[in-house]
């Protein structure tokens, strides 16, 4: 049975059958039967490896966080993630780094301080779904992940001058990055200044195919 766990740049929880290569968690979504109940439980959302220490759980056990995937970590920081501070301890204080350079900061953060910004950033209070907001596409770091005017539906990659289109199973499609105009940016602000600031997430093998 296909599960509904995959986790879409748009910030969407939906079942999809393609395997994610990053875990995440926000808490405790699902109830009894394993169905989602609820977008978030905490605020502390966090991007994890698929394998730890050898920890398993099977998903959707009651009571228990629930298990979230997404195809990268570029598309886990557009849905609001950051990275966990056990699993992907170096990249976290990779982060964590990036975080203090672009807040002009004299001591590394501490994870709720993050989240503290996070959140109101990731969530748009009256709909209570991820926030959307118009960037200059000219400005962005590689690895944000952009809607376009001509494709409100399709979420893209930015990287370098190329844009390339996110799938549950991989990028596809490439275009050339506008010089100029407005895009919705689905990654959070917070984390496009940490991007900006020099943190590189994971990204999906599918890149480096011919698209």
């Amino acid at each position: 049975m296909t599960r509904c766990n995959r986790v879409t740049p748009f910030g969407e929880i939906v079942a999809d059958p393609a395997r994610g290569a990053m875990l995440g968690n926000r808490g405790v979504l699902h109830d009894a039967d394993g169905r989602i109940r609820r977008p978030w439980s905490t605020t502390r959302w966090i991007c994890c490896r698929l394998q730890f220490k050898g920890r398993w759980r099977q998903v959707m056990t009651p009571n228990r966080w629930t298990h979230l995937f997404f195809l990268d970590e570029a598309v886990a920081i557009a849905a609001g993630h950051r990275p966990c501070a056990e699993c992907r301890r170096e990249a976290y204080n990779a982060w964590r780094a990036a975080w203090a350079r672009a807040e002009g900061l004299a001591a590394l953060p501490s994870a709720e301080a993050m989240d503290r910004v996070m959140h109101p950033a990731r969530i748009d209070p009256a709909t209570r779904r991820q926030r959307t907001v118009s960037h200059p596409i000219a400005t962005l770091p590689d690895a944000a992940i952009v809607a376009l005017p001509d494709d409100p539906g399709g979420a893209w990659l930015v990287l370098g001058g190329t844009l390339r289109r996110w799938d549950m199973a991989g990028y596809g499609a490439a275009r050339p990055r506008p010089a100029s105009g407005r895009v919705g940016l689905l990654t959070p602000l917070p984390s496009v200044a940490v991007l900006a600031a020099g943190y590189r997430p994971e990204l999906h093998p599918s890149l480096r195919a011919a698209p």
